[in-house]
């Protein structure tokens, strides 16, 4: 299957990860709705290095933390698409604050975005991805989409200073987890879980220079170690499903 017949939406998709994701997909014969809240001039760029990668894409806007933003995604989906192949839940909230900090309002707002958001959207566009035969290379004929969840490593290994993030992406494993037993045989869902992928703006040298020394590969990921793999799981990994997959130098096997 190539052009068209292949279509993928990325949230979160105007930098970083969900852009490299993206265009990963895009090389391989996808049209891509790239989906962002704020990052519209990022989002622009996804799409321009999709089309040069030989893809096709397009934007949709939608604010995660809200039902209607969410909504807002599903239906701009369904208006353009009768059928989806993979979808990628990337977008995610990400903030240091204190343990005795979090108010209930940022505690909501870090859950909104990394566990209800791809809860909504993707029982949202469940018909759209139950709407065609697989996509995945050596899938059964009964097989339809695949749903991805970026997770995150601080689900299993939390940071001080991230209680409200590290309990949302747990959150998000037990999804990749109920998704996969109940959706199973026709959509496969499969959680993603970063490492360190690209340092935050804010994080000084020193403190990157310790926190890499502290990874056995010696070095942070990049974004296309995630985009790969996730392209993999999506096209030719059929028998993969329920599963969370690290992707962080070998990180989380130390203590």
């Amino acid at each position: 299957m190539t052009g068209s017949l292949r279509r993928a939406v990325v949230t979160g998709a105007g930098g970083r990860v969900g852009q490299a994701t993206a265009v990963e997909l895009a090389k391989h014969g996808f049209e891509v709705a790239v989906h962002y809240n704020r990052s519209r001039d990022g989002a622009l760029a996804t799409v321009e290095a999709c089309r040069a990668a030989g893809g096709d894409a397009w934007v949709v806007q939608g604010a995660l933390d809200e039902l209607e933003g969410c909504q807002k995604l599903c239906e701009a989906v369904k208006e353009r698409w009768d059928h989806l192949d993979v979808l990628v839940n990337n977008a995610s909230a990400f903030s240091p604050i204190r343990f005795e900090d979090i108010t209930p309002e940022d505690w909501a707002f870090m859950e909104a975005i990394n566990v209800r958001a791809p809860f909504l959207i993707s029982q949202g566009l469940l018909p759209l991805l139950r709407a065609r035969p697989s996509v995945t290379v050596g899938a059964e004929g009964s097989e339809r989409g695949v749903v991805v969840h970026l997770c995150d490593i601080g689900a299993d290994r939390p940071v001080s200073g991230y209680a409200h993030y590290s309990v949302s992406k747990a959150g998000l494993v037990m999804l990749v987890k109920a998704m996969a037993v109940e959706l199973a045989p026709e959509i496969r869902t499969v959680g993603v879980s970063p490492g360190q992928v690209i340092w935050p703006e804010d994080y000084p040298a020193d403190k990157r220079a310790r926190l890499a020394s502290r990874i056995p590969m010696k070095r942070v990921g990049t974004p296309d170690d995630i985009a790969k793999l996730v392209r993999f799981v999506a096209t030719e990994a059929p028998y993969l499903n329920g599963c969370v997959v690290p992707v962080d130098g070998g990180l989380s096997c130390r203590y």
